[in-house]
């Protein structure tokens, strides 16, 4: 007991510590876009554009791209019931609309902004492209379908408010009424109450999975 207690405390700390840090790269974010911002009113003046493009070779146009991943790639799922996908994720920033393989998305190109996940409950469906990035910053998604009993709903938004890098929204595209994604993984849960929901969030919120450690869930976009 004293163990999980221990744990339990460590995380919390090291989280307030992500936190703390986050915010300091904010304040920093905002002095240097301040300077960015006069550097190219500069550049302006004597004639010169620098278009800021995102970090993809081909992020342009108004097409779809065919799985916002590397190559082919499946689920696998392990003893504990997550599925995890075996496949080399992208993470370009793109400005075309992604069609990911499963629904929820478990990662691949996204949008460059994420959605703000220190533990925002969405009353509305998100855009998938957005949520993709919270997920490179290692938040956990709750997602449910109209089949979800109100209780759980109701007890699941609750554990997101109270937890850092998570976020929970609609997503009536999903097979099942209740599921848990992170980057790379996911599982289906059958209620609030299931152990599996402590279990997955103990593990994968700001977990190994994580490809950016830290970064910011606030600062993003908000309903």
């Amino acid at each position: 007991m004293g163990s999980a207690q221990n744990s339990s405390t460590a995380r919390k700390a090291r989280i307030e510590e992500m936190r703390r840090a986050e915010r300091t790269r904010e304040r920093r974010g905002r002095v240097l876009m301040v300077t960015a911002s006069a550097v190219v009113a500069a550049a302006l003046v004597v004639g010169g554009v620098l278009v800021v493009r995102a970090q993809s070779d081909d992020s342009g146009g108004s097409g779809t791209t065919a799985a916002g991943d590397k190559g082919p790639g499946q689920f696998v799922t392990g003893e504990d019931g997550v599925r995890t996908w075996k496949g080399t994720l992208s993470r370009n920033h793109v400005t075309k609309t992604v069609t990911y393989p499963v629904e929820p998305p478990v990662g691949g190109d996204h949008d460059q902004v994420w959605m703000n996940c220190d533990g925002d409950v969405y009353t509305k469906a998100l855009n998938n492209m957005n949520a993709v990035h919270s997920l490179e910053h290692g938040a956990v998604w709750v997602t449910y379908t109209g089949k979800a009993a109100k209780a759980d709903v109701d007890a699941l938004a609750a554990k997101v408010r109270k937890t850092p890098y998570t976020l929970m929204s609609p997503d009536d595209k999903q097979q099942d009424p209740i599921m848990l994604t992170a980057w790379g993984h996911q599982r289906t849960v059958t209620g609030a109450s299931d152990p599996a929901v402590d279990a997955f969030f103990e593990k994968y919120v700001q977990g190994e999975q994580t490809p950016e450690p830290g970064a910011a869930c606030t600062g993003g976009l908000s309903q």
